[in-house]
Parts: structure tokens; C-alpha cells; sequence
């Protein structure tokens, strides 16, 4: 009988999302894929240090135990496959669990999505992530020069979402780009009680709420809504989330403040938002990526 994911958080994730291969990367860049092979085949038994969502993963995957598999991680990369031993390789010194992989050489991977049954892809690749989130996978560009997460919660996946267009859809920040703050904050008033279409990020909040209620192990799970509405836009982010049935743990309405700082004292595993000033503004702080989706990002 074949092997099936079915039940399982499903996450895809970039090599260069995994692991720091920025060094290696600059080969790749200038197009001089045989120098990139040959240099990564160099270093097979040296452990590429860990990446901007390395935290994310290995936490992910302190949910399985022998008699339950919760979360399973894919390696789907535009490298090749010799580099992709190099990824295995590395893995496997950090005791990662990591059984699959896709590594393409060059070309992109993002439609092997869909036999994944994926519901999560990072990648620092733009045009893959862009992609993705078309096919309808929660997807984020991951910046790889974000500061690494905390050491400081060993045992709880802590991760962080903004609310429109990422886990709501991005039907107010239309509202609010076409007829100002104001208009904005009148719509979401008398819209309070209407709850607000699905952003690409409900199904990854909606999987990470099942851990939470069915941990394996002393691992937990602590989410953040972080947005820049105030009240009264407050309201309908609120109802939504009760709508779906959905909780978080901290909901942070910054009526336009900074994020960063914020984000720094939660001391999340990943951060996603749709504005890109936002995720630039997050990423000295921790880990952060860009979903590409949205009316600020057509």
C-alpha cells in the first residue's frame, strides 16, 4: 500500500529557507550552476549552519513521536540533487526527521504542491512563492538575512500572523486603499458582525489550532495575531476568528505602530505578513517573510 500524508501539517520549505546557504548562493546567483554543484559537493560533511526558518522546522517536527506522525516537512528546492545530499547531510547532524525531497536544478518546484497536498510552502524564491499562493498554498518569501528566533521557549512553537491578506482576505485593505483610514474604520464598524473571507494563511492557523489541542509530548503551541488595525476595526478581526472557531493567544491591534518591536518581545518562530515595509521591519528582530498576496503586492 503507498505511502499517504493524509492527516499530516504539510510543509514545504526551500533548502535556502532551512539552512544558511548564502555563501553557496552566490554562485547559484551568477548563474554558474557547475561552480554551485561542485562546492556543495565539496562540503557534504560539513553542516550548513541553520537558516531563517530552521527554528520553525525543528519544532514543527518535535510534534511527531514513533506513534504518531502530526507534521511532515518536504524538502522542495530549486537545487540539484547532488546539493540536495548536502541538505540530507545537514539534517540529519541537526536530527532532523526529513525523509522527502524534490530539488529541481534550476527550475521551479512549486507545482509539486500539489501531489504534496501541501499546505504550507517557504521559499526565499519570489516568483515560487507568487505562484503558490495562486494555486491556493499558503506561501512566504522567506528574507534570509532575518534575525534567527529566540532560544529562550525550547518546548513551544511560537509563531505570528497579520490579519488582511494573510489570514483574513484582503477585501478591508482594498476599502482602505482606495477611500483612506477613515472610510476603512466606518466599513469595518458596520461590517463588525459580517465575519471576513478566508485569507491564503486560515488552513496553516486552523492546523497549528489541532496541535494545540492534541500535543504529543510536552510540546505547545502559542499564536499572535499582529496587525495594524485599532479599534473599532478590532471588532470584526475578533468575530471572524470566533466565526471559525479558531483561537489565538495574543492579538496585538497597533494602529499603525511599528511592528518589530513587538514581535521582538512575543519572540515568534516565523512572522507572516502581506507588507513588505512591515516584514522589513520585523526581520532585525526575528524570523519574517513576505506573503505575496493581496492588493499590496499586485
Amino acid at each position: 500500500m503507498a505511502a499517504n500524508l493524509d492527516g499530516q501539517l504539510v510543509v514545504a520549505i526551500s533548502s535556502r529557507a532551512l539552512f544558511d546557504f548564502e555563501e553557496e548562493n552566490e554562485l547559484f546567483e551568477a548563474g554558474d550552476d557547475r561552480a554551485y554543484m561542485a562546492l556543495q559537493e565539496s562540503r557534504l560533511d560539513l553542516p550548513a549552519k541553520p537558516g531563517v526558518a530552521f527554528s520553525l522546522v525543528n519544532k514543527l517536527l518535535a510534534f511527531n513521536t514513533p506513534e504518531q506522525a502530526q507534521v511532515e516537512i518536504v524538502v522542495l528546492s530549486r537545487n540539484d540533487p547532488v546539493s540536495g545530499m548536502r541538505v540530507f547531510r545537514s539534517a540529519a547532524q541537526y536530527g532532523l526527521g526529513l525523509q522527502r525531497g524534490v530539488f529541481t536544478r534550476g527550475e521551479s518546484p512549486w507545482r509539486y504542491l500539489r501531489p504534496l497536498k501541501a499546505q504550507l510552502f517557504l521559499s526565499t524564491n519570489e516568483a515560487d512563492v507568487r505562484s503558490a499562493l495562486a494555486a491556493g498554498v499558503a506561501a512566504a518569501r522567506v528574507l534570509p538575512l532575518s534575525a534567527r528566533a529566540s532560544a529562550e521557549h525550547p518546548r513551544e512553537l511560537r509563531i505570528a500572523f497579520d490579519g488582511d491578506a494573510v489570514l483574513f482576505s484582503d477585501e478591508a485593505e482594498q476599502v482602505f486603499q482606495r477611500d483612506g483610514l477613515n472610510a476603512f474604520q466606518s466599513h469595518e464598524t458596520t461590517h463588525a458582525n459580517t465575519p471576513l473571507a478566508a485569507g491564503p494563511f486560515k488552513p496553516v492557523l486552523q492546523a497549528l489550532q489541532r496541535l494545540q489541542h492534541q500535543p504529543n509530548g510536552d510540546m505547545r503551541v502559542r499564536t499572535a495575531l499582529v496587525t495594524a488595525r485599532s479599534a473599532p476595526a478590532h471588532e470584526r478581526a475578533i468575530r471572524t476568528l470566533m466565526n471559525w472557531q479558531i483561537e489565538v493567544d495574543e492579538a496585538m491591534f497597533l494602529g499603525g505602530l511599528a511592528k518589530g518591536e513587538f514581535l521582538r518581545e512575543f519572540e515568534p518562530d516565523f512572522f507572516f505578513d502581506d507588507q513588505a515595509g512591515h516584514v522589513a521591519n520585523a526581520a532585525p528582530h526575528v524570523p519574517a517573510g513576505h506573503v505575496t498576496s493581496g492588493i499590496s503586492n499586485r
